[in-house]
């Protein structure tokens, strides 16, 4: 099967990750912190999910699957312990042309979750043909190299970008390919990549 990766804008998506156990609070961890609204919907719920609904970072309904959960939906997730429900879930949530993810069948979903290297504006996700524990080494390898620094870099570029193209798009056209060119890695990690940021400041 071939995957198509895209990255949604967290704070316009809102999700339903049915199921309180290990995988429900990870998936429905990860989701907060993209700022992704999450309604989490579990019987019985993890301690961190609970204190997740006490701090507002995500909203806990405790109470069985319903088909009704999925109404104002973006995306669905579900890590219940049970086949059936799951299969379910599936189904509700195709039916109506959702993002769906099935934690222990994901050929009854759409999508499913990559492993992630997150550093301020710089986000890399790994996947690895339905093997995570391959994926979450390779994140970890690239992890060590873009580092704090390229979150520096990027945060900086983005900043200059957004001044630039405020004055006319011509000065981050002529910018661009002398600030992101073939060295900017190298650049980032030497540290030579500030003061060619500030000759455009």
């Amino acid at each position: 099967m071939s995957d198509f990766p895209i990255a949604l804008h967290g704070e316009r998506i809102t999700a339903v990750v049915v199921g309180g156990g290990s995988v429900g609070t990870r998936k429905a961890r990860a989701l907060a912190e993209a700022g992704v609204r999450v309604l989490v919907v579990a019987p019985v719920a993890s301690p961190e999910l609970e204190e997740g609904d006490r701090q507002r970072q995500i909203t806990l309904v405790r109470e069985a699957y319903r088909r009704d959960h999925l109404d104002r939906a973006t995306l669905v997730i579900a890590a219940t312990d049970s086949r059936e429900i799951n299969a379910q879930i599936a189904i509700d949530a195709n039916a109506r042309g959702m993002l769906v993810n099935i934690s222990d069948y994901p050929d009854e979903g759409n999508f499913h979750t990559m492993a992630l290297h997150r550093s301020g504006d710089v986000t890399i996700a790994v996947s690895s043909g339905g093997v995570p524990g391959a994926a979450a080494r390779i994140r970890d390898a690239i992890a060590e190299r873009f580092d704090a620094r390229y979150e520096r870099a990027v945060s900086a570029l983005r900043g200059l970008r957004s001044k630039l193209i405020a004055g006319g798009e011509d000065r981050w056209r002529a910018a661009a390919p002398r600030l992101v060119g073939d060295d900017f890695c190298s650049s980032v990690e030497d540290g030579s990549f500030a003061e060619k940021l500030d000759s455009w400041r």
